[in-house]
C-alpha cells in the first residue's frame, strides 16, 4: 500500500474518531510498527494531526486527497448511490459540467442511462468511463474534453482549460469536492482543482456538489464554492452520524441523503 492511500486511510479514521492509537492503525492497516511511525509524523507535518502519548489527535479538517485511482475504489458504493441519486436532476437537451473527481467519474458511467446531454470536462477518466458505458447502451450524448496540459493526474488543466470553460455556459456543474463544511463551503486539496471547479460553478445556472459523507465536515486547503453558491448537496445518509445535519440542512437550498 502506497504511503498517500495510508495517509487517506488514516486520516478517514481520524475523522469519525478524533483520536488514534497507534496499535488501531497497525491493526486497521495492516502495516509494521515502524510504518505507522512514520505515517503519523508524515501527518503532523502537514498540520493535519498531533502525536500525543500511544497514538495521535485530529488538529483539523484539513484533507490530504488520495490519487484518483484510490480515490475510485474508495466508498465506490456510497458514490454510486450518489451517482445515480444526481441523474435524476438532469434532463435531455441540458449542457453540464463535470469536473475530475472520484464521484464524478461514476457518475460518468451512469450518465448512459440518459440522452441527449452536452457534457463538457476536463477528465480523462470520466471520457473514458462514458464512452465504455455508451458502447454499450443506445443512448448518445455530445462529449467534449476541455483542453489544457496533461501533467501527472488523469485531466486537463492550467490556463487555457480555463478559458475553455470560459467560452461555454452549462445549465449544470456537477463538482465533486474533497471537502464540504456547512461553513466553509466546497474545498479541493490543490489550488489548480479548486480554480477549474470555480470555473465552472460560475458558468453553470446551477452548482450541484456530490460528496460522500466522509467529506462531510472537512475543509481542504482552497475553498471554492461557499454555502450560497451550491444549490444542492447529494450525499449518503451515514452522515447524520457525523455531524449536525440540521445545521446542514439550513445551511444548503437542497441536502440531499441517499
Amino acid at each position: 500500500m502506497l504511503q498517500q492511500e495510508r495517509l487517506h486511510r488514516i486520516q478517514a479514521l481520524l475523522k469519525k474518531l478524533q483520536r488514534l492509537s497507534t496499535d488501531r492503525i497497525i491493526n486497521e492497516l495492516n502495516i509494521s510498527r515502524e510504518t505507522a511511525r512514520r505515517d503519523i509524523i508524515e501527518l503532523e507535518a502537514l498540520g493535519v494531526a498531533k502525536r500525543v502519548h500511544g497514538g495521535i489527535v485530529a488538529v483539523d479538517s484539513v484533507a490530504v486527497e488520495a490519487p484518483l485511482h484510490i480515490r475510485n475504489t474508495y466508498m465506490a458504493k456510497e458514490k454510486r448511490q450518489i451517482a445515480r441519486a444526481a441523474i435524476q436532476y438532469l434532463n435531455a437537451g441540458q449542457t453540464i459540467f463535470l469536473d475530475a473527481g472520484s464521484t464524478t467519474s461514476i457518475l460518468a458511467e451512469e450518465l448512459r442511462t440518459l440522452s441527449g446531454l452536452t457534457i463538457l470536462t476536463n477528465s480523462l477518466q470520466a471520457v473514458l468511463n462514458l464512452t465504455t458505458a455508451l458502447e454499450r447502451e443506445h443512448s448518445q450524448h455530445e462529449i467534449i474534453l476541455l483542453g489544457g496540459q496533461v501533467l501527472q493526474r488523469p485531466q486537463t488543466q492550467g490556463e487555457l482549460l480555463l478559458r475553455e470553460i470560459s467560452r461555454y455556459r452549462a445549465d449544470v456543474a456537477l463538482l465533486s469536492p474533497v471537502g464540504l463544511d456547512v461553513n466553509y463551503g466546497a474545498s479541493s486539496f490543490y489550488l489548480e482543482e479548486a480554480n477549474i471547479a470555480a470555473a465552472m460553478a460560475q458558468q453553470s445556472d446551477q452548482v450541484m456538489i456530490l460528496a460522500d459523507y466522509s467529506k462531510i465536515g472537512v475543509c481542504s486547503r482552497r475553498q471554492y464554492a461557499t454555502t450560497a453558491d451550491i444549490n444542492r448537496v447529494i450525499t449518503n445518509q451515514d452522515v447524520e452520524n457525523i455531524v449536525d445535519l440540521t445545521a446542514y440542512q439550513q445551511a444548503f437550498s437542497a441536502f440531499q441523503l441517499v
